[in-house]
């Protein structure tokens, strides 16, 4: 669960805010990255948690102790949000340009 919800996090992130081809959601990205945080909150919230970030449960886990299962926490979204950057980069993300040969570049 924590692997969806990071990719979902991270892919909507890619799609409305680091895409330099926006379109008609230019300047929504925190209001749509707000609203798939509050989805994904009511919808992993009571399997995981929702916690979508490993900074989030460390906190916790460290005050009460608790470790129990708390590898899901870090490998779920490390493993979610790579995918979700390995896909937007290499199926969605248009590069109109052309990288510098080593010559052009001073």
């Amino acid at each position: 669960m924590e692997i969806v919800l990071t990719f979902s996090l991270l892919f909507t992130v890619y799609t409305t805010i680091v895409d330099p081809k926006k379109g008609i959601i230019d300047g929504l990205g925190p209001l749509l990255t707000g609203l798939v945080v509050g989805a994904n909150i009511m919808a992993g919230g009571p399997f995981s948690g929702a916690s979508m970030n490993p900074a989030r449960s460390f906190g916790p886990a460290l005050v009460s102790g608790d470790w129990t299962d708390h590898w899901v926490y870090w490998v779920g979204p490390l493993i979610g949000g790579g995918l979700a950057g390995f896909f937007y980069e290499n199926f969605f993300i248009v590069r109109s340009h052309l990288p510098l040969s080593g010559d052009d570049a001073f």
